[in-house]
């Protein structure tokens, strides 16, 4: 069944810079639904990021709404934005941003061990996830042991470990070349599918991009 996991309602952002008033996104809407996979592409500087992070709740609009799984988190407190990001929102970045100290094993697991699930469940899920994305060999090495393609990887499986909602992606194929790109998009495509999650892919790889369910075109802040 489809429902609307991501509401975003007449958002705008703008900052003071040098006594100007800076607009950096102006009256954003759009949603996506379960199991939707959509590439936000633009320019650099047309908005893309602060969209992510304000949608994120890592960044608050000036004005307008958002509204996540019909609730709306535009002025919740900040140990309520936490909780939602911990439940509710996968993060996938450009740079993979993994433990160095953790093994593929614990970087995978660490989402539901924050949680509050306990380490021989946590372990026997991320194994599972792990053999889907065809690295059940790599359990036990550390980041630096694998190819930038692998920990992009684990990046993925840590974002969608705890089921969320919606999965926000940050250029998450941009260090990676065509071919890596592709197999990369492909796993984050077949999963964010398969457990029905929606997903906002920010990227400037046009290949990937035309591969998505939809592509929203932002410039100058302005959804086109």
């Amino acid at each position: 069944m489809t429902k609307n996991i991501l509401q975003i309602k007449n958002v705008s952002k703008s900052f003071l810079q040098a006594n100007q008033n800076i607009e950096v996104l102006k009256n954003v809407n759009l949603e996506i639904s379960n199991g939707e996979v959509v590439a936000l592409t633009g320019p650099s500087g047309s908005g893309k990021t602060t969209l992510l992070q304000i949608t994120g709740l890592l960044d608050s609009p000036s004005s307008g709404t958002i509204v996540i799984n019909n609730k709306d988190v535009s002025t919740i407190n900040d140990s309520e934005r936490t909780e939602i990001r911990k439940t509710q929102i996968g993060f996938i970045y450009q740079f993979h941003h993994l433990i160095a100290e953790f093994s593929t094993l614990e970087n995978v697991a660490l989402p539901l061990l924050i949680n509050g699930k306990n380490k021989d469940d946590a372990f026997k899920q991320a194994k599972e996830l792990l053999k889907e994305i065809e690295l059940e060999d790599k359990l036990n090495y550390k980041p630096y042991q694998l190819s930038g393609g692998q920990q992009q990887r684990v990046a993925i499986a840590r974002a969608i470990i705890n089921k969320p909602s919606l999965i926000l992606a940050d250029e998450p194929t941009g260090n990676l070349d065509f071919e890596l790109s592709e197999k990369i998009f492909e796993i984050l495509y077949n999963l964010t599918k398969k457990y029905q999650i929606a997903c906002l892919i920010v990227t400037h790889n046009q290949e990937i991009s035309k591969k998505t369910d939809r592509i929203i075109k932002i410039k100058s802040g302005i959804i086109e």
